[in-house]
């Protein structure tokens, strides 16, 4: 039997900066095209695709900030003043003209009477005789000219411009469409992303039960969380599952997944390997743009085009992470994301995440050439801890930790140090 061939040897790129990656990458993003109207309750997480102008004032008329007695400030002086209360004005309600000496009963959200320019809250008044709406009311302190009033269009002005395109819609967005009468929103289609894995090693969770595993298989971990993180992101997922490590299946699937997607997700199969067949594939059908950045975990990141069908000068994106797990969420959440938001065409699309200053209460590992990424949370002093294990294969760090701490190439932190920490919040 002869023996194999050596394996000749690879010539890798100079390896590219974590922040110059990421702006060559979002170079590459223009916004997808094509929107949808959908309904306001149904808008949560969408990209707005166009401004939104108020055809009203929020709020719609002088209403009351609380549960009290509306009166006239010229009437209120001094302490003590005693007042005829003549009407009682609900929420929805309109009231009559308030007459000098007046006052009426009022409750949060209710329209101010015409006459009156102030709320007095039902605290600091005190009922004089027969408790009735034809009743005395005396007010207890001096009263202010608007005081616990909501002037009309104080929150929104008409005419104002409300939300601009490329807000992302979250819960407090909606509210506020929805104040001012918009039932729909027109917003950016969602990104169709086709996600696929490679590895023969790879087994789906419930197909064999870990009893049975073969030896050198391994559950697909990274299909369960990539999911997640594009549903999370926005996007529209066509799951295409394990491709095997051949190069025809590999050609053939991305092919495939070009002519309908915008987006091509891969785990795995982006080294050098002679099993690793994603970057020639990827080279056959099309190009790559990026490959190697200077990070730890996530060196073997790619990113490249691939044309929706032969000849064609329409292209998708092709991204290709990592196969280890913590290599590939930290690849996902560091350059995925950002890359993501701005072809939905979020206006904070190129704003990556806000790293706070903490302190370590631990002594690091040895340097690292690269940039690294450590998974870590904080503790009930203040500081951060660090998970033990720093492996990129396992994932218990990523669920143990709340963030990562960002550590600039060849440093050594020691106990003590402020280092840059970025929450897990900011990068899901």
């Amino acid at each position: 039997m002869s023996a194999l061939p050596p394996a000749q040897p690879v010539k890798f790129p100079p390896l590219r900066s974590l922040d110059d990656a990421l702006a060559q990458l979002l170079g590459f993003v223009q916004p997808i095209q094509g929107t949808q109207q959908v309904s306001t309750f149904d808008a949560d997480g969408r990209v707005l695709a166009q401004s939104i102008t108020s055809a009203i004032n929020v709020p719609g008329f002088d209403n009351s900030a609380m549960d009290g007695y509306a009166v006239r400030a010229a009437d209120c002086t001094q302490a003590n003043a005693a007042l005829k209360v003549t009407q009682r004005i609900a929420a929805g309600q309109s009231g009559q003209t308030l007459g000098a000496g007046e006052a009426a009963r009022i409750f949060t959200g209710a329209p101010v009477p015409p006459g009156a320019d102030a709320v007095v809250m039902q605290e600091d008044c005190e009922w004089i005789g027969d408790a009735t709406v034809s009743g005395m009311v005396r007010i207890k302190t001096p009263v202010r000219a608007g005081q616990w009033l909501r002037r009309a269009g104080e929150d929104i002005a008409r005419g104002a411009n409300v939300l601009a395109a490329g807000t992302l819609l979250g819960p407090a967005e909606l509210g506020l469409a929805a104040s001012i009468g918009l039932a729909q929103l027109t917003v950016t289609r969602r990104a169709r992303v086709a996600l696929f894995s490679t590895g023969d090693e790879l087994v789906m969770p419930g197909t064999v039960p870990p009893q049975a595993m073969p030896a050198g298989a391994i559950y697909n971990s990274n299909r369960f969380f990539l999911r997640a993180l594009l549903a999370r992101a926005g996007c529209e997922v066509t799951d295409m599952g394990i491709v095997p490590d051949q190069r025809d299946a590999t050609v053939a699937a991305l092919a495939a997944a070009a002519q309908s997607h915008d987006v091509i997700l891969t785990s795995g199969g982006v080294s050098v390997g002679e099993e690793d067949h994603i970057k020639p594939a990827v080279q056959q059908l099309g190009h790559l743009d990026l490959w190697s950045i200077s990070m730890k975990p996530g060196k073997p990141f790619a990113y490249g085009q691939i044309p929706r069908a032969a000849g064609s000068a329409d292209t998708v994106h092709f991204v290709g992470l990592p196969g280890n797990p913590v290599s590939s969420l930290v690849t996902f959440m560091l350059l995925v994301r950002p890359m993501l938001a701005a072809l939905h065409g979020r206006m904070d699309g190129a704003v990556g995440p806000q790293a706070i200053m903490l302190r370590a209460d631990f002594d690091g590992p040895k340097a690292d050439k690269r940039r690294e990424f450590l998974r870590a949370r904080r503790n009930a002093q203040g500081g951060l801890d660090l998970f033990p294990n720093q492996s990129s294969g396992v994932l218990t760090s990523a669920v143990w930790a709340d963030g990562l701490i960002d550590n600039p190439a060849l440093c050594v932190i020691a106990k003590g140090d402020m280092v840059r920490f970025i929450p897990m919040s900011q990068l899901m």
